[in-house]
């Protein structure tokens, strides 16, 4: 089977792009949000500044696995190092989790008194920051976001930070126009229960991919029977499905056929069902006649 390598390649040199100057602009106004929430004593500022700070780290871990996974696959692990990517995602999943949990416990302590706010210098920043996160998505949204779990839950990040902004925003609007300085701790709420969500997704993702479940989009039951449809072949049995990160499937199975197909044709239709339906790359089929069963040491197949 044949593989479009020259395709995955440039994928891969757009996402490694992507992340690396968005990692440039997260960065560079982290420290100015920090530095600011700090001067202008704004909870949501800070929550922001910490989501960024955790979006510099996402991003740089995620930009990382790009390079790591673009390492050569060794004997010692023959599928390479794209895995890597899954654990940086799970990584930035759980990151957003506790930054949410820790930006909640300091709102629900501020709703008690909340304090004055300098909400002129709060707005300056927080607009700054709407439009570096805007910047940000945009840059991301080049790489392939919607199939690679590594940028999306980068984009995630960008996008949670973006909300955070435009609650930094709101807030400071309201307490200029009405000295309404729980309006703060609201919005620090608020996105922390965005950006709750949003680790939340990235993780569970991340964790069915590492615990080898099924792909989105692929019904396994659907591909035997599309395997069954073969000629000559009588069933299709120790079927598996699963992925080294979401846009990179594998299957392995046991297909058994009768003595009157041609092996060699019968795999051949049987990788290019895989390739063209489903888009499976990776196939192990392990052929089986009617009269002999399954090789299994344990006298059957799974």
């Amino acid at each position: 089977m044949g593989h479009d390598h020259g395709h995955s390649h440039s994928h891969a040199t757009s996402n490694k792009k992507a992340l690396f100057w968005a990692f440039i602009l997260i960065t560079a106004f982290m420290a100015v949000e920090f530095i600011g929430g700090f001067m202008t004593n704004s909870l949501a500022l800070l929550s922001d500044a910490g989501h960024m700070l955790s979006d510099s780290a996402a991003l740089g871990l995620s930009f990382l696995a790009i390079l790591l996974g673009a390492r050569k696959p060794t004997g010692e692990k023959s599928f390479g190092y794209r895995r890597f990517e899954i654990l940086a995602a799970a990584i930035n999943g759980i990151a957003l989790i506790v930054i949410a949990a820790v930006i909640m416990f300091e709102a629900v302590r501020r709703f008690m008194a909340p304090p004055e706010v300098q909400s002129t210098g709060m707005l300056v920043i927080a607009v700054i920051g709407l439009l570096v996160n805007i910047a940000a998505a945009f840059i991301l949204m080049r790489g392939e976001k919607d199939d690679n779990l590594n940028v999306r839950s980068a984009f995630l990040h960008v996008i949670g930070d973006m909300l955070g902004s435009v609650g930094a925003i709101t807030a400071a609007i309201l307490m200029i126009l009405f000295g309404w300085w729980i309006a703060d701790p609201i919005a620090s709420i608020i996105v922390s229960i965005l950006v709750l969500v949003s680790g939340w997704r990235v993780t569970k993702d991340a964790a069915n991919v590492l615990m080898e479940s099924t792909p989105d989009g692929i019904n396994p039951e659907e591909v035997r029977k599309s395997l069954e449809e073969l000629d000559a072949v009588t069933d299709v049995h120790d079927l598996h499905v699963w992925s080294i990160t979401p846009e990179e499937p594998l299957l392995s199975c046991h297909m058994t056929i009768d003595g009157q197909g041609d092996p060699d044709r019968i795999l051949r239709d049987a990788h290019r069902i895989l390739h063209d339906r489903y888009s499976i790359e990776h196939s192990t089929i392990q052929l089986e006649t009617d009269g002999g069963g399954c090789p299994s040491p344990h006298g059957t197949c799974n």
